[in-house]
């Protein structure tokens, strides 16, 4: 069975500084710079002047005057969230983390440990320092529908396979659920101009009039209206490293890169690190007006020179929505070690060469020495453009 843990308004909670702050209060968080000017999650009172999550800023504001907008703070969410999953982690479930403020889990590993399902999501509901909706189904997304329709602390459970009671639960399960899947998350505007209400609706309308309509997005919704899903993908449990700086003075422009230069060093000179290579960092900054700012940056190979990853990093500072008062760098995901990622360097270009040699060698034997030529640049600024390049037999 797939256990679904549900935080409502998680990101909101944790940048207004607590679930008592939302009492009675109209709050939103407010748009990012760089992004459109929409609003993210609300307060129960702002839902209740008929505000939503993604609703356009101006809206929002007129359908409540009294709308407070709150910084988004994405470095303590990032934090509360690994808390939290550490928590679910600490009763010996493997977590997959769709969102902050959303995670699923099997109960089958955790029957030898807590006696039973009921256990084991007794045992999650115990470690976690908040309240949270539970749900568990034969699937993530029969789990997913089941924590956001319970209202109690008690879990609502779907048993049975998915094609007998979870599919016929769905079918009146509202389609706003596909909201919470990133790859059907732009179905829901389409969908509500078609009419379409619920899952039940949308199964009935065919997984083939859904495919020739919205694509691979389109299958996908058919099979979570039909209660079908796939496996979950369990986060790997690494090492983490980082660093953090207070910038001072330096809070934008050249000096803020020095910092992020001093930074990178020191992440590097960190006897944990071992001598692997960095594959993924985060780059976060608590910033001076308030709330922080967070970028996650995937090198295209795993890096070791301290340079390439300045320059790397240093175009992602140009994305700060305001001056930083601390840059903080984080190690997610490590590499193999530098002389062994040189070692699978140095073998894939000898096996390139190797390669390109036995086609040359081919090539002139099916037809002649004169059929691999290397262009070769004689006058460049030449008139003519005969003289600028000559053809020249490439060496064996």
């Amino acid at each position: 069975m797939v256990v679904c843990v549900y935080l409502p308004r998680f990101e909101l909670v944790v940048a207004a500084g607590g679930p008592q702050a939302l009492a009675g209060r109209a709050l939103a968080l407010a748009p990012l710079v760089s992004s459109e000017q929409r609003v993210g999650e609300v307060s129960g009172a702002a839902e209740a002047c008929r505000v939503a999550p993604g609703m356009a800023l101006g809206e929002a504001l007129a359908r409540c005057p009294d709308l407070v907008l709150v910084s988004p703070d994405p470095v303590r969410v990032a934090e509360s969230w690994e808390a939290v999953m550490r928590s679910l982690e600490s009763v010996g479930a493997a977590v997959e983390s769709e969102r902050a403020g959303l995670a699923y889990f099997e109960t089958d590993g955790l029957r030898g440990i807590h006696g039973s399902d009921d256990g084991a999501i007794a045992a999650a509901r115990h470690a976690l320092d908040r309240p949270a909706r539970m749900g568990g189904g034969p699937t993530r997304f029969c789990a997913l529908a089941g924590a956001l329709a319970v209202r109690s602390r008690r879990p609502l459970i779907l048993d049975g396979p998915p094609a007998q009671e979870a599919r016929h639960w769905l079918a009146a399960r509202p389609v706003g659920l596909l909201g919470y899947r990133a790859e059907t998350e732009a179905l829901l505007e389409p969908l509500d101009r078609l009419g379409v209400r619920t899952l039940g609706e949308l199964a009935g309308l065919g997984r083939t009039v859904l495919a020739d309509r919205f694509g691979a997005a389109g299958v996908l919704a058919h099979r979570l209206a039909c209660g079908e899903d796939s496996r979950l993908r369990v986060r790997l449990l690494e090492e983490q490293l980082q660093e953090t700086l207070s910038v001072g003075d330096a809070s934008s422009g050249s000096a803020l890169r020095r910092v992020l230069d001093v930074l990178v060093r020191r992440l590097l000179a960190r006897p944990e690190r071992r001598g692997r290579t960095l594959r993924a960092v985060t780059l976060s900054a608590r910033l001076l007006t308030d709330g922080g700012w967070r970028e996650r940056v995937v090198f295209r190979q795993a890096l070791c020179d301290p340079e390439r990853i300045r320059l790397a990093l240093s175009v992602r500072l140009q994305l700060l929505p305001a001056p930083a008062s601390a840059l903080r760098l984080t190690v997610e995901r490590f590499g193999p070690p530098a002389n062994e990622q040189s070692a699978l360097l140095d073998q894939a270009r000898a096996a390139r060469a190797a390669r390109l040699r036995e086609a040359i060698a081919q090539v002139r034997a099916l037809a002649g020495q004169d059929a691999a030529l290397r262009a070769i640049w004689v006058d460049p600024d030449s008139r003519v453009p005969e003289r600028r390049v000559m053809l020249a037999p490439i060496p064996e």
